[in-house]
């Protein structure tokens, strides 16, 4: 039998994940498909429910689902259920198990960068969604000094900055807050958690910030991964700052759900060189 894996999202164009998942089965020669599953939010409690049937493995869960699919599945690993969302889902002999990997994917991305060190910086986070309250969470156990969370809908980002109420400062504004520059200049490290610059979104040719709000010296990350060198990673190298793009949270994060899949130790060089190639394909 030919198990299936899939991913939930809505659009899902941009997504590379179909690819390098898929070339890390044939790799192990594991007898399981991997697809991408567009659907919109009123299609998702039916679509998680069929993955209850044994030919399926799981599935990855990305915009805009991850916070709504925590309803849909029987238990919650402990780090998804800290954190508010979800991005893996594990099928075990029909019981649906919920794990968030995004937030161990983008720690594993940030060290990939030796030359920084977030001890003691001030940080700004885009977005307050699924990938946000990851990496908000993550960054709690860096002892960074500041934290102000920037985002469309000011009380989603108030929302956010009180459920990871912590010992260092926390603030949130909104997008069109006059001082959001100002932070952005005091900031050694910004994270776009949003979709803003994805390939095929309805933002893909903006950037959340201009070069003149980003420090030289800083790091810039960005979690949309196609295209590469998006809107904003392009508007950081103008200023001087070091950049890190999405691939490597997202081939970090697709890493731990394989495993958490098929009980195997998965082929990390594989994955990375069938996204990168699946990248320079669709530029």
């Amino acid at each position: 039998m030919t198990c299936k894996l899939g991913i939930f999202g809505y659009p899902l164009s941009h997504s590379i994940s179909p690819v390098f998942q898929q070339a890390a089965l044939d790799a192990l020669k594991i007898n399981a498909r991997y697809e991408a599953w567009e659907v919109p939010p009123s299609g998702l409690a039916s679509r998680i429910e069929e993955l209850r049937n044994p030919i399926y493995l799981g599935a990855n869960v990305t915009i805009p689902h991850k916070e709504s699919a925590m309803d849909l599945v029987d238990e919650l690993d402990p780090l998804a259920e800290k954190i508010g969302s979800l991005n893996t889902i594990v099928n075990r002999k029909g019981k649906l198990l919920g794990y968030n990997t995004d937030a161990g994917g983008f720690l594993k991305a940030l060290k990939s960068t030796e030359s920084f060190d977030p001890k003691g910086a001030n940080v700004l986070i885009i977005g307050a969604g699924g990938a946000a309250r990851a990496a908000v969470c993550s960054l709690l156990g860096l002892n960074i000094s500041r934290l102000v969370i920037a985002n469309r809908t000011l009380d989603r980002a108030i929302s956010l900055g009180k459920y990871f109420s912590s010992s260092i400062e926390v603030s949130a504004i909104g997008m069109n807050d006059s001082r959001l520059t100002e932070y952005a200049r005091r900031s050694r490290l910004i994270i776009n958690c949003t979709s803003m610059g994805m390939k095929n979104g309805p933002a893909e040719q903006l950037s959340p910030l201009g070069s003149t709000a980003i420090q030289e010296g800083s790091l810039v990350c960005d979690m949309v991964y196609n295209p590469a060198i998006t809107p904003l990673l392009v508007e950081a190298i103008k200023s001087g700052a070091s950049t890190l793009g999405g691939v490597s949270m997202l081939i970090y994060q697709g890493a731990a759900a394989f495993e958490l899949w098929t009980d195997t130790t998965p082929p990390i060089g594989v994955m990375f060189r069938a996204a990168k190639k699946a990248l320079e394909l669709n530029q």
